[in-house]
C-alpha cells in the first residue's frame, strides 16, 4: 500500500469538517439548517447508489477485486455508510482487532472477538494492563475506534474480562470511566518520525513525546513521574526511554513501565487512522 499523501489526510477528516458545517448552520436560522441537511442528505443519496451499481458492475466483471476495494480505507469507509462493504461484520471487526493487536500487545493486552449480536459485539480483554488506569484506557480507546469504523452499526461492546463477571459497556462511554470524553485529533507530522526516533508534538494544548520502533508508534505525555519534568531531549537505548533530567527509564514498549523505579509514563492512545496518525486527548486534559 502506497504511503499516506496529503490527499488522504484531507478526506480522512472531511466527515468532520461536514459536521462542522452543519452545526454552525443554525445560524441562518431553523429553515437552513434544515436545507443543509437535506442537500447533504440528497448528495449522499446520489453517490450512495452511483457506488452501488459501480461496485455491483466491478465485482460482476472481477470477483477478485473485493479485496482490493475493502482494503482502500477510503472508499471502504463510504461503502459502510451505505451499507455496501463486501465483508460480513464479523470479518470487519477481526480485521480491525488485528490492526491494533500488536498495539495493545506492546501495554500487556490483548482482545479477542467472541461474538456479534445484531447491533451487540462481544469482546474478551486480557493481560495485565488493565490493572493500569492510564494503559487501560488507552488499550479500550484503541479497541472502541477499529470497533466503529470497522463496524459502525455496532451500538454496544459487550466486555468480558477473564478474571470477572462480563459488563455490557456502551460504545460511547467506554472512556468516560477513565479520563473523560477523549477526541481523536490527526497528527500527521508524526509519520516523520524514523525509526528510533522521539519527536514532541502539542496536541490540543497538551505536549506529546512520539517514540518510534519500526512501523509501530508509543506516545506519553511529556512529564517524567519520577522528577516532575519535562522530557524533552529524551532518546531511545532501544526500547528505553531515559529522562534527561533525573536519569530515570521507562520502557516504552511495556506502557511506559519504569526501569528498577515504581513510577511509568501516562500513555497517550496514537493510531494510524484511515492513513493519518491520530492521538486522542481526553478534553480537559490539558
Amino acid at each position: 500500500m502506497s504511503p499516506p499523501s496529503d490527499q488522504d489526510a484531507r478526506w480522512a477528516t472531511a466527515g468532520e469538517r461536514i459536521q462542522t458545517l452543519l452545526d454552525a448552520s443554525p445560524a441562518g436560522g431553523a429553515a437552513a439548517r434544515e436545507r443543509a441537511e437535506q442537500l447533504v442528505g440528497e448528495v449522499t443519496d446520489l453517490y450512495g447508489a452511483a457506488l452501488a451499481r459501480l461496485l455491483r458492475l466491478t465485482l460482476t466483471a472481477e470477483p477478485s477485486l473485493a479485496e482490493a476495494v475493502a482494503a482502500d480505507p477510503l472508499v471502504a469507509s463510504l461503502l459502510l455508510v451505505h451499507g455496501l462493504h463486501p465483508h460480513s461484520v464479523e470479518r470487519r471487526i477481526t480485521d480491525a482487532l488485528d490492526t491494533v493487536r500488536p498495539y495493545l500487545g506492546s501495554h500487556g493486552g490483548d482482545v479477542h472477538l467472541l461474538d456479534v449480536d445484531g447491533a451487540t459485539v462481544r469482546l474478551r480483554f486480557s493481560g495485565s494492563c488493565r490493572s493500569c488506569p492510564s494503559s487501560a484506557v488507552t488499550l479500550e480507546l484503541a479497541v472502541e475506534d477499529a470497533v466503529r469504523a470497522a463496524a459502525p452499526e455496532i451500538d454496544t461492546i459487550d466486555v468480558v474480562a477473564a478474571e470477572a463477571p462480563s459488563t455490557v459497556i456502551p460504545a460511547e462511554s467506554l472512556l468516560v470511566r477513565v479520563h473523560g470524553p477523549a477526541r481523536w485529533l490527526p497528527v500527521p507530522a508524526v509519520d516523520e518520525l524514523a525509526p528510533g526516533e522521539v519527536g514532541g508534538f502539542v496536541v490540543a494544548g497538551t505536549v506529546v513525546l512520539a517514540c518510534r520502533l519500526g512501523d509501530v508508534v508509543y506516545a506519553y505525555r511529556d512529564r517524567c513521574p519520577s522528577c516532575g519534568r519535562s522530557l524533552a531531549g529524551a532518546h531511545l537505548d532501544g526500547v528505553d526511554l531515559g529522562c534527561p533530567g533525573c536519569g530515570a527509564e521507562f520502557d516504552v514498549v511495556a506502557a511506559g513501565a519504569g526501569v528498577g523505579v515504581p513510577q511509568r509514563l501516562d500513555p497517550v492512545p496514537v493510531l494510524n487512522r484511515a492513513g493519518v496518525w491520530s492521538m486522542a486527548i481526553a478534553e480537559g486534559a490539558a
